[in-house]
């Protein structure tokens, strides 16, 4: 994936996009090459839209979890399931429902089922496994709710669990990614459709369920089921199928699509699956910050100053930026407001004894130019404005203006802070510096005492800053150092099974993110997302059409929600397990261009995408299989749900803002990377987005980056300044905001600083699990002759056959000089 690649199309440059966003939203992007449908948007801007009243989270609810596996092209085979279930249920069990039986039959019937998936015929073990898919629907044909389908859904789901499907099920899946013979024919096919991958598609299926089921935990559980879940989730994050997780197995099938050997995989449910395993068995958000206070409270570290997830739920969104248009109607009414202010005193005054709404005008005039800078804030400052007019009359509180009690987060200063303000406070006031000695403060003056006091009150040591000490110790003394102890935790597992190929692997997932992204245009040389939502026969009606449409752009949206989940979860996982494990992910993920990618995938119209309607609500599992469906037309369809916005898109850009926030923090070279791509307008645009925790990211990332965009752009955008400083938390002694350039940003050191992280890293790498480039220097010797001769050596069948033909050649045929060996 070249630079160009990845940057080049996707609509153009980053300037010239604000202007024409709103007819953008309402033109069809035919050129994209994707199924699209119009946009109604509200032509007076967004100044007014309320906040998106979005609960971010690990997952969204399990309804929509599960009716986000199937595609509407997958519909008649929900009956399809039912109908080999029921056939082989009536041999069986005559004239009863499957709900009337007793545990001891429902136990029975799965075992027989399980054995029947071992035979060799491959029609016969289909509709067998069929027959399981649908016991992991639900048994949907006996029952009249959704409540009661997932009832029976959960049952069913522990009971397969229970008489050992999941295992069965691996090992058919492995057996069906090795089927060199269906790989041969996908690849010779000009077109893949949903029927080259009927038999993964329907294993992949029952995979999901299983393990989406088993991780909701319900008070009600029983103490079976959660000793099962427990048993489960160890199993799944452990090396027990074919010697590895069974997240690298899923890995595998991810670039082996991706290398164009195999592509008949349904890749949505795989990224789907991959990404509910590593949610399972690593664990989502919640468990990383019991996990983080855990290791700091080994490390004998300060416990944290707050809970992040709790501070951003109770963040309030910021009112976005003016739309072009509202910002050509302020100049306007600041034209006016101008003009106004040439009228003679008295005249004025007379005028305003005759108006008696004139105060309102007036505020009203003032509040849209102080809009002019594209603000985010509702706040006006006194000090920000040019007033020529009197003051206004005051008024009572309205909703717009409310000041905030104190700033979210408490301010942290890293110890290299502090070294950095000593130095220079020491050559300034006494001419010398003492390197890393941050206690002696002798010549000094009282108020940077004071200073000095207040930046290590506020000093933050962090679990990566710890693991690097430690990392460089055992370099430095490799002997002394000892044995290091490393816990065999499921994400110590998993990036042990994902070592030896995680860069192919991070390329393999930013391919397919690159395919799915909304700007990506259709090209010959990219790879082919759709081969699991494309039907046999494509359609012939307006009607099918769009229903495809709607699929396509459906089944895109998943993919990219999927792929954001699982870098995500990896990177936070990774950085918390070890530095250097995230570190080398994170690398690899910048070298693949992972940064332009997400840059390119919100250079688009944004609100468009949070806001789109791909989905028919009345065809979603277990909907569908419970309710008679209604006549769909082509009106219904175009109308979509009535959802102020879409959860898995706005899931999806703050997932991705997140990862970009993680590659490119505390990184100088990858800062630049920033700036250079001239992702300032694209993330400003996406600061229209009335959601707290997508603006406080997006705010992140303008804040590491300010200091690089010049003092025009800072000046005009100061409302956007203020909004950083009031939301993202506060480095003591950064001064982001006034474009003093750091020591540490100097641009001939970017290469260097990647460099060095990379040799650290290939160093941490090799000494913890390349045990077979050890230094032979370093092994232990024994020097001890009766030890040496003691131990038993096994020597080989044939040596031991020939010992008499080696005695003869070796020993008793050459002469011995005895008293030169002697001496």
């Amino acid at each position: 994936m070249s630079k160009m690649d990845v940057v080049g199309g996707g609509g153009g440059g980053g300037g010239g996009l604000i202007a024409n966003n709103k007819q953008r939203a309402m033109i069809p992007n035919k050129s994209r090459g994707e199924f699209t449908r119009n946009q109604r948007k509200d032509s007076e801007g967004f100044s007014e839209a309320p906040d998106l009243e979005f609960e971010y989270g690990d997952a969204e609810k399990w309804a929509a979890e599960l009716s986000e596996l199937y595609s509407y092209t997958e519909g008649p085979e929900f009956l399809l399931n039912r109908k080999c279930f029921t056939e082989d249920f009536r041999i069986h069990v005559a004239d009863k429902k499957w709900t009337e039986l007793s545990l001891a039959e429902h136990r029975a019937h799965a075992m027989r089922l399980l054995d029947s998936l071992e035979v060799t015929a491959r029609e016969r073990r289909l509709k067998v496994a069929r027959a399981i898919l649908y016991m992991a629907q639900g048994t949907f044909g006996e029952c009249e709710s959704e409540a009661e389908v997932q009832h029976w859904m959960r049952y069913n789901v522990f009971l397969l669990l229970e008489v050992g499907t999941f295992s069965a099920l691996v090992e058919l899946l492995n057996m069906e990614i090795d089927n060199s013979a269906a790989c041969t024919s996908a690849v010779r096919k000009p077109a893949i459709s949903l029927a080259d991958s009927t038999d993964l598609r329907v294993l992949l299926n029952i995979m999901y369920l299983m393990v989406e089921t088993i991780q909701q935990e319900v008070l009600a559980d029983s103490p079976e089921w959660r000793t099962a879940r427990d048993t489960f989730r160890t199993e799944l994050g452990s090396p027990l199928y074919n010697n590895e997780p069974i997240s690298v197995m899923l890995f595998g099938m991810v670039t082996k699509f991706c290398s164009g050997h195999a592509p008949h995989f349904p890749m949505k449910k795989v990224l789907l699956l991959l990404w509910k395993t590593i949610l399972f068995t690593l664990g989502g958000f919640e468990q990383l910050q019991q996990i983080k206070v855990r290791k700091r409270e080994d490390l004998a570290l300060p416990p944290l100053p707050e809970d992040s997830i709790r501070v951003v739920l109770t963040m309030r969104a910021a009112s976005p930026p003016a739309s072009a248009s509202d910002l050509i109607e302020q100049q306007q009414k600041r034209a006016r407001r101008e003009h106004k202010a040439l009228i003679k005193q008295d005249n004025l005054d007379a005028f305003n004894e005759k108006d008696p709404y004139k105060a309102d005008d007036t505020r009203e005039d003032e509040d849209d130019s102080d809009d002019n800078d594209n603000s985010l804030e509702p706040e006006t400052f006194p000090l920000e404005r040019d007033e020529v007019m009197p003051p206004p009359i005051p008024h009572p509180p309205c909703e717009r203006v409310s000041f905030p009690k104190g700033l979210p987060w408490a301010p942290k200063v890293r110890e290299k802070d502090i070294e950095h303000f000593l130095e220079s406070s020491r050559s300034k006031f006494i001419g010398y510096t003492l390197g890393s000695d941050t206690d002696t403060v002798v010549g000094l003056p009282t108020p940077i005492h004071e200073s000095i006091r207040t930046l290590k009150q506020h000093k933050y040591v962090s679990i990566a800053e710890i693991q690097i000490a430690k990392e460089e110790e055992f370099q430095k003394t490799p002997l002394s150092g000892g044995e290091e102890e490393v816990e065999m935790c499921s994400i110590e597992l998993l990036y042990q099974g994902i070592l030896p190929n995680l860069p192919q692997y991070m390329i393999a997932l930013l391919k397919i993110l690159l395919a799915a992204a909304p700007t990506s245009k259709a090209k010959t040389d990219s790879i082919n997302i759709l081969a699991d939502v494309l039907p046999e026969e494509m359609p012939t009606t307006v009607l099918q059409s769009m229903k495809l449409g709607v699929d396509v752009n459906r089944h895109k949206e998943i993919i990219v929600k999927a792929i954001s989940a699982i870098l995500l979860l990896l990177l936070k996982h990774f950085k918390l397990n070890h530095i250097y494990q995230f570190e080398y992910m994170a690398q690899h993920l910048v070298f693949a261009n992972c940064i332009p990618l997400i840059l390119k995938f919100f250079n688009q119209n944004i609100m468009s995408y949070i806001t789109a309607k791909n989905s028919i609500s009345v065809l979603d599992f277990p909907h569908c299989v419970v309710h008679e469906l209604p006549e769909l037309t082509a009106e219904s369809l175009e109308a979509g749900d009535n959802n102020q916005f879409c959860w898995r898109n706005l899931f999806s850009c703050i997932n991705l803002l997140r990862i970009l926030n993680k590659l490119t923090k505390w990184k100088h070279s990858r800062t630049m990377m920033l700036v250079v791509f001239k992702s300032a307008p694209i993330l400003k645009r996406a600061l229209k987005v009335k959601q707290a925790m997508m603006q406080l990211y997006v705010l992140k990332l303008l804040k590491v980056q300010t200091k690089y965009l010049g003092r025009q752009w800072r000046k005009s955008n100061m409302k956007t300044m203020s909004a950083i400083y009031q939301k993202v938390r506060h480095r003591l002694n950064d001064d982001w905001a006034y474009g003093n350039v750091d020591l540490d940003a100097r641009p001939w050191d970017f290469q260097a600083e990647e460099c060095a992280l990379r040799a650290n890293i290939e160093r941490f790498n090799a000494r913890r699990y390349d045990k077979s480039q050890g230094n032979p220097d370093f092994l232990p010797v024994d020097n001890c002759l009766q030890s040496v001769l003691g131990q038993r050596v096994e020597l080989p069948e044939e040596f031991q056959m020939n010992y008499d033909l080696w005695l003869e050649r070796e020993v008793f045929s050459k002469p011995i000089s005895w008293e030169e060996l002697l001496q």
